[in-house]
């Protein structure tokens, strides 16, 4: 049994920054893939960010060059940087291994 805890949402103005943080209650070293999914509104849940214990990383084409995923097995967090944020990038962020989901932290970004 694994527990996540999304924390790091807020409102941010476009072009600002943000860091997100998931912490879980168990060890993740074990875990092959984290991952950090969003949905906006009215929009279905899609895959922002993924990260693999080798620390492989994979990203949506909307947030390439911008947002940054990461681990530290030691505090059983995953991170997610995001830069250069856009009013698109509005959305309930989800944390994510295996069949275990966190409730999720708000982002705004606006204006």
């Amino acid at each position: 049994q694994v527990q996540l805890v999304e924390s790091g949402g807020g409102l941010v103005q476009p072009g600002g920054s943000l860091r997100l943080s998931c912490a879980a209650s168990g060890s993740i070293s074990s875990i092959t893939v984290m991952r950090w999914y969003r949905q906006a509104p009215g929009k279905e849940r899609d895959l922002v960010a993924l990260i693999t214990d080798g620390g492989s990383t994979n990203y949506a084409d909307s947030v390439k060059g911008r947002f940054t995923i990461s681990r530290d097995n030691a505090k059983n967090t995953v991170y997610l940087q995001m830069n250069s944020l856009k009013p698109e990038d509005t959305a309930v962020y989800y944390c994510n291994c295996l069949r275990y989901w966190g409730k999720g932290t708000l982002v705004t970004v606006s204006s």
